[in-house]
């Protein structure tokens, strides 16, 4: 059989599915990069516990979205359009037949999943696990699809192509809210729910003075936070080109380009509303503090992205430009308002790059729209944005203040001293690796056998010292194969800060300036008895010495007493 013989609506329909799976596992890979932008901007403390949300934000998330939340979309999109529903409405999902419905799911999955998973970044560092995960499911069961419901799903704010239009639509003279791939619909409500969340679980412990000054609690890795930003910006081409779902179009028996016919418009306004949001936030952040802020350039960027998502489709090249530079430009600004006007702690400042970003996207479309500027447009946009907003703060601001009112929002203040990693998880992101000739029983393995001796002994004049030695973090693990090396493996260690002949230095976060005059330092106890004090000091000086100032001291004390307390043994034999 030729190529020519083949049913071009078969052709058509497999390639369109193709397309749309592609896309769809593209869009999914976004969540790799959710992990690493939010895993950058909260501290090393927390770092396990906002991985483990990400990973259950798909999980759970997506279960409620197939068992509940598809089925519901449709029917609100019926019900507030002047349609009928049927119960089979609610679970048509779980039991179509058709591969294609399947398929159609899948690629609303990937869009109501990252609209979830949005919401981590806001209430970072202080939100219990199970109430994230909570609002995870009610956000996909019901929440998101009551929003897709009133637009995509052909409902309150859309036109159907011939079908009744929706209430408010009908109202506007039949001009529908538009939003091409989410930029109000999925990033904007996100946004606006984080933020909401942020507000009603209050700010991380010592975010804000009492005098209503501000702390810089500065995130763990800006190498996380940028690398997980340029995977964003790649499955975005997913999320937006791949919104032009349908390639081919059967026509009078002949194959036809369907949404492809303006997908060059998309992808190319998605990279110039990427460049020109990164561009924006650098120059707004230079205009605020003299200096490029490499976490604003890299959130700009996104938000550059969210600005364009909802237009991409439809407005000229220089209108993807200017939606992209001031929803990039805007960030640092609305940003400084909700951390010091509003005193809501959003972490990874999701309400600026997904929130207010998509509101300014939103609005921007009827003023560059290929077709010219519509009043009738842009008063749609407005009443999409208040009736999408109104709904995600009344639903997230009642969800979470349940679960306050039942003490079940927060950690407790020791669990967040602690950090999430260990209270939630009972995990350590970064923990310290001994090298193979350290052993975790404070010995040193002697021969093949794995003999273990202990202090004891008569150098020293036969009494007992300590060693004490403030060192680099990053020389740890070499004095612990140096003490492991003179035969004195057993210490104590502490993470402290303090300040010597190191100098201060500044630091910027998002912008805000704060000095460093405490440095981290290791603090490294040693009590030896049979092991020449001076040895250990040696030892320590040698393996930590960089040369540089900072290094930091050793300090020899003499030690009346020690006591064993398993066998009751006292002086240097209890060492």
């Amino acid at each position: 059989m030729s190529l020519l013989q083949v049913d071009p609506a078969v052709l058509a329909e497999g390639i369109n599915l193709m397309w749309v799976l592609v896309v769809t596992f593209l869009i999914f890979f976004m969540h790799a990069g959710f992990a690493m932008l939010e895993a950058g901007q909260v501290r090393s403390k927390n770092v396990a516990n906002q991985l483990t949300k990400n990973l259950l934000t798909w999980s759970v998330g997506v279960l409620a979205f197939f068992i509940v939340g598809a089925g519901f979309s449709t029917v609100v999109g019926t019900l507030t359009s002047s349609g009928s529903i049927t119960v089979a409405d609610l679970y048509a999902t779980m039991t179509t037949n058709a591969v294609n419905d399947w398929v159609g799911w899948l690629f609303g999955a990937v869009f109501a999943m990252t609209a979830a998973t949005i919401v981590s970044g806001a209430v970072a560092g202080r939100a219990k696990l199970r109430a994230y995960v909570g609002y995870t499911i009610l956000l996909a069961a019901v929440i998101y699809p009551v929003v897709t419901g009133f637009t995509w799903g052909g409902g309150l704010l859309a036109v159907n192509d011939g079908a009744p239009n929706g209430f408010i639509a009908d109202a506007l003279g039949g001009v529908a809210f538009a939003d091409f791939a989410g930029g109000m619909i999925v990033h904007g409500m996100g946004g606006i729910a984080g933020l909401t969340a942020a507000y009603v679980i209050g700010p991380r412990m010592d975010r804000y003075n009492s005098d209503g000054s501000t702390n810089v609690i500065p995130g763990h890795s800006m190498t996380f936070a940028a690398l997980g930003t340029l995977i964003l910006a790649f499955g975005w081409y997913g999320f937006n080109v791949g919104t032009a779902a349908t390639v081919f179009a059967v026509q009078d028996g002949s194959l036809v380009l369907g949404a492809f016919d303006y997908v060059g418009r998309v992808a190319l306004n998605t990279t110039l509303g990427m460049a020109a949001g990164a561009v924006g936030a650098g120059l707004a952040a230079m205009y605020k503090s003299g200096k490029v802020d490499t976490l604003y350039v890299a959130n700009g960027l996104l938000a550059g992205l969210v600005g364009v998502t909802a237009s991409a489709n439809v407005v000229v090249w220089y209108g993807g430009i200017i939606s992209g530079l001031v929803a990039g430009a805007q960030l640092p600004f609305v940003f400084e308002f909700v951390e010091k006007r509003l005193k809501i702690d959003d972490v990874c400042a999701v309400f600026p790059v997904h929130g207010s970003a998509g509101v300014v996207g939103a609005l921007l479309l009827p003023f560059f729209h290929v077709d010219g500027f519509s009043a009738s447009l842009l008063a749609a946009q407005v009443v999409g944005i208040v009736v999408i907003a109104a709904w995600t703060i009344l639903a997230t601001g009642a969800v979470f203040s349940l679960f306050k009112s039942m003490d079940q929002a927060r950690v407790s203040p020791e669990h967040e001293r602690d950090g999430l990693d260990v209270s939630e998880h009972g995990v350590d992101t970064y923990p310290e690796f001994g090298k193979p000739d350290t052993v975790t029983d404070g010995g040193l393995v002697e021969d093949e056998n794995g003999i273990v001796r202990a202090d004891g002994g008569e150098p020293n004049d036969g009494g007992i010292k300590m060693v004490t030695a403030f060192i680099r973090p990053d020389k740890l693990s070499d004095v612990k194969t140096g003490l492991a090396e003179i035969g004195a493996p057993s210490l104590t260690v502490t993470n402290v800060s303090g300040r010597g002949s190191q100098p201060a230095k500044k630091g910027q976060w998002r912008g805000e300036e704060y000095t460093v005059d405490l440095h981290q330092k290791v603090k490294i106890e040693c009590v030896v008895a049979d092991i020449p004090a001076g040895d250990v000091a040696e030892a320590i000086s040698e393996a930590a010495q960089t040369g540089e100032k900072g290094d930091g001291k050793v300090f020899v004390l003499p030690v009346e007493n020690a006591y064993q307390i398993r066998t009751g043994e006292e002086g240097p034999s209890a060492v």
